[in-house]
């Protein structure tokens, strides 16, 4: 059997799955004719955008879901970042997985000197009149529940937008919103 391994732009509002008993929400097989057994490796949240990897192989799935595979974010933050609060998000902070206390791994975290260029989100994140924000880039190796939207707020900086834009060395690079591209593998 071949299998196919698609790269993917997820966009903001859209779940990572093909299926789902809500009615109202929106799935990735509205963006492309996936074929059958299409499975996302790792997930973003129905509010996160940005590089998803799909494939119909299961064991690429795991191998790429390793604690080995560097997985980078940039997240937009409510305020200014300072660089304490830098030093404990590469520190590792203290966060709730399903009612337990979990301490993140240490990571590379950095605040990026320039807005990145994405586009405006189809919902108006919120007015400038709310104060200032800051980008950072975030670089773990693990994956748990909306952690890094968890890490931001320990810190005293919540993520108001988050993008994935790497996997290992797969880049999101230039893909539109919704875009799928079809590749010959990941590695």
């Amino acid at each position: 059997m071949t299998h196919r391994n698609f790269i993917i732009h997820k966009p903001y509002g859209y779940l990572s799955q093909f299926v789902c008993e809500l009615k109202r929400k929106k799935l990735l097989g509205e963006l492309y004719e996936f074929p059958e057994g299409t499975m996302a490796i790792g997930r973003l949240d129905e509010h996160s955008e940005g590089l998803l990897l799909l494939t119909t192989d299961g064991m690429m799935s795991e191998l790429i879901r390793d604690k080995k595979i560097e997985k980078e974010y940039y997240a937009q933050l409510d305020g200014l970042i300072t660089d304490e609060a830098v030093e404990r998000l590469q520190s590792g902070v203290e966060i709730g997985i399903r009612d337990v206390r979990y301490q993140t791994k240490p990571c590379v975290v950095y605040k990026l000197e320039t807005a990145p260029d994405f586009p405006p989100r189809s919902k108006k994140l919120r007015d400038d009149r709310h104060g200032p924000t800051s980008w950072v880039s975030i670089i773990l190796t693990e994956g748990k529940y909306r952690q890094i939207r968890k890490m931001t707020a320990a810190a005293g900086f919540p993520t108001l937008r988050l993008f994935r834009v790497r996997v290992g060395d797969i880049l999101l690079g230039n893909l539109k919103a919704g875009e799928v591209r079809e590749v010959e593998g990941f590695f």
